[in-house]
């Protein structure tokens, strides 16, 4: 066997939240043209992208459910499992941005955004743990953070945003140390500015000036560029990588 049969995820069963369109949507079609079967979870039905998967032939389908409301992310692990019989990968990818001073912030714009962005995390991540404790086999999950989570973004104003992608980050981290005994693996990412319909090519010409003058690379990146990662840490080439938290933001962090 070559190494880069450590990329196969034949046989693999996997799951991507908010895998409707985007990065979520991407990365579902690279996971499924390495050899992953691929369910969709969504408030969108997702049906586009259940169709570009099946015709790797894969078998994939979608389930509408709201990732902040316990019951509907359960149900909905429940019913991929009795299809699938097993859940190998999950890519919890869904999340919402929102720009705001935060005086002039509610409450409500501040739970929404928590709700979305860390409160359905820990949903989706505990009800896939729970599942591959359960049939022993081990797994991987995939959260998507973003460079939000460690530096504070201009021009420009979403705290809520950034204090739930910092929390994103670090419940990776805790749920690798937890879960390592069950050979599962938690691993984010941490995309910078990408064309997806959250920052489409069309914001605010201001702000992408300054984000421009701000990173090295003068672009935005696109959600192929992505899905290259999280096919890694789906993938046996990831076998020792977890806590991990992957910076893929064409080098704006590091100036």
């Amino acid at each position: 066997m070559g190494f880069l049969d450590n990329f196969s995820l034949k046989e693999k069963k996997a799951i991507v939240t908010g895998g409707a369109r985007g990065i979520g949507g991407a990365s579902a079609l690279v996971l499924a043209e390495a050899g992953a079967d691929v369910a969709i979870i969504d408030l969108l039905q997702g049906a586009d992208t259940v169709k570009a998967i099946q015709a790797f032939g894969r078998e994939s389908f979608s389930v509408q459910a709201d990732m902040t409301v316990e019951e509907q992310v359960n149900n909905a692990f429940d019913t991929i499992k009795k299809k699938f019989g097993r859940i190998d990968i999950v890519f919890s990818n869904a999340g919402i941005a929102h720009c705001v001073p935060c005086e002039k912030m509610t409450w409500e714009e501040w739970r929404r955004v928590m709700s979305i962005d860390i409160d359905s995390m820990f949903l989706v991540n505990r009800a896939a743990a729970r599942i591959m404790i359960a049939d022993g086999n081990g797994g991987s999950i995939i959260n998507t953070a973003s460079m939000s989570g460690m530096i504070v973004n201009y021009p420009q104003e979403q705290v809520a945003y950034n204090a739930a992608k910092a929390g994103v980050i670090q419940l990776t981290r805790s749920l690798a140390c937890e879960w390592a005994k069950y050979n599962i693996r938690v691993n984010s990412i941490s995309p910078g500015y990408i064309c997806t319909d959250m920052t489409p090519a069309t914001s605010n010409k201001a702000w992408m000036d300054t984000w421009f003058a701000m990173g090295p690379t003068k672009r935005l990146g696109t959600a192929n560029e992505i899905a290259g990662a999280v096919l890694y840490f789906a993938s046996n080439a990831a076998s020792f990588t977890t806590g991990a938290n992957l910076v893929i933001d064409g080098g704006y962090t590091c100036y």
